[in-house]
């Protein structure tokens, strides 16, 4: 599986499983464009897969908080890119605290806005490029408490909110896109693993039945949907909860 013919977007790349996706998709070939909202965090990403001797990868700073920021971030690739293939929307601030009146309102603002609106703004932003592609995917990383009935998280009401936002956005956004052929894949995992994909630990960590998912099977859950044949519309992947 190779994607050297690729151009991928992800948010909130510098660190975590956004850091995975982005190392990942590179070794595969693709030309990335990473952002964070610190741009150091980005450039630094940028250096490791330049360390690994792949060159096509660029750092962006984005707050998905903020309207403007979402905006040159999608400028700012169109000006290396006359299209965008996968845009994946990995950014998403978590909150944790089961009491609703746990937190102060910034945070709750703050992370409505991260995961809500600003999966809708990037979306928007990027469609000109993804319309330009002859292969277009969105990839959103919602979560299992973005589904109907799930209350086994300790995450805050507000961040439960903005996944339902996700995924009422993805819903319709499947819906009204694939007549252009743009394909909306959203995933929904539970609290899983993510070991350093630079490290022995991701060859080693346990992946049987009884354990909890892995970062490994959702980046392999990733590059199987994209890379499907156009007429495979795969919506969503949900996940057991061990």
């Amino acid at each position: 599986m190779r994607f050297d013919d690729h151009r991928v977007v992800i948010t909130a790349a510098g660190r975590d499983f956004g850091r995975t996706l982005a190392l990942r998709f590179a070794d595969l070939g693709a030309e990335v464009f990473l952002s964070a909202r610190n741009l150091a965090a980005a450039e630094r990403v940028r250096d490791e897969i330049r360390g690994r001797g792949h060159r096509r990868v660029h750092a962006f700073s984005c707050d998905l908080t903020d309207p403007a920021s979402i905006r040159r971030f999608a400028a700012d690739v169109g000006r290396h890119t006359d299209r965008v293939d996968v845009l994946i929307n990995n950014g998403s601030r978590y909150l944790h605290g089961p009491d609703l009146l746990s937190v102060p309102d910034a945070d709750v603002v703050d992370t409505l806005a991260s995961g809500a609106t600003g999966t809708v703004l990037t979306v928007k932003n990027f469609l000109p490029l993804l319309l330009d592609s002859a292969k277009p995917d969105i990839v959103t990383m919602v979560s299992a408490a973005g589904t109907a009935g799930h209350h086994r998280s300790d995450a805050h009401d507000s961040f439960y909110a903005a996944k339902n936002a996700q995924a009422g956005f993805a819903e319709i956004l499947s819906k009204r896109l694939r007549p252009r052929g743009v394909r909306v894949i959203s995933l929904y995992p539970p609290d899983f693993d993510n070991p350093d994909p630079l490290s022995e630990e991701w060859e080693t960590t346990p992946r049987g039945a009884e354990d909890a998912l892995t970062a490994q099977s959702l980046v392999e859950c990733v590059l199987f949907a994209v890379s499907q044949p156009r007429d495979c519309f795969i919506k969503a992947f949900h996940f057991e909860q061990v």
